[in-house]
């Protein structure tokens, strides 16, 4: 049985995994449920809404896109939409309402500044509370993932299922995994989760029925990213 001592260590890296993602304060109740946004027209063969600086980022051999645009830089709103690639044009698939950092967007993301990062990320690994619902991701099941019982009963569910951005993060292992390897400032854990009706704390969170269709849709064989920010930011 391990001693007090490792047991203290282990809660205190679960704790700094979670905190990235939501925030103990008590949210106010959820308001009413948005109209999904219009995303951008549909381009030929480019990604809509996504300017040349983000479109080079993108990995010759990525097949699927998850596209979060934020309404706006200093904005909580956002709208996410999922791309496949069929040939050389890409084609929306599915879309949905969520939310992305309680203050926005930012290019140069820090530990707690409640903005979530604006770029080009990879989606290598998935997990989660709840059980494996035919991910295609490799996905880790663990009751590590739950939100603290001490945190405001609304977040109690982020955590259900999450696919992990590769942003300051090892990719190939659990999407809570500590380990950072640009520095503690840089912030990590930042995931796509279940949604609380809120801002996050940097993570995009969507409903649990957009949670269960990306986890059965994204194949690490088509080498998924997410491409997140603001619209003007990422039209640019």
């Amino acid at each position: 049985m391990a001693s007090d001592g490792r047991r203290a260590v282990a809660c205190g890296i679960l704790l700094a995994a979670l905190a990235a993602c939501a925030s103990p304060r008590t949210e106010p109740a959820k308001p009413a449920a948005r109209p999904t946004a219009a995303a951008p027209a549909a381009a030929p063969t480019g990604v809509p809404g996504i300017g040349d600086r983000f479109r080079h980022r993108i990995p010759d051999d990525s097949r699927q896109i998850v596209a979060v645009y934020g309404d706006g830089r200093n904005s909580p709103d956002s709208t996410v939409v999922l791309y496949t690639k069929h040939g050389s044009a890409w084609e929306r698939t599915r879309s949905w309402p969520a939310h992305n950092g309680k203050k926005g967007w930012t290019t140069d993301h820090r530990e707690g500044d409640k903005r979530s990062p604006v770029g080009v990320f990879t989606l290598t690994d998935a997990g989660g509370v709840l059980e494996n619902p035919g991910s295609k991701l490799p996905y880790t099941r663990s009751t590590a993932f739950a939100a603290p019982r001490w945190w405001a009963e609304s977040h109690w569910h982020d955590f259900d299922y999450v696919i992990a951005i590769d942003y300051n993060r090892v990719k190939g292992t659990p999407p809570n995994d500590p380990t950072r390897p640009g520095g503690d400032a840089k912030g990590g854990g930042i995931w796509l989760h279940m949604d609380h009706g809120s801002g996050t704390s940097a993570c995009v969170s969507l409903s649990r029925s957009a949670m269960r269709y990306l986890l059965r849709t994204l194949d690490r064989d088509r080498h998924p990213v997410v491409v997140m920010g603001d619209r003007d930011g990422l039209a640019s």
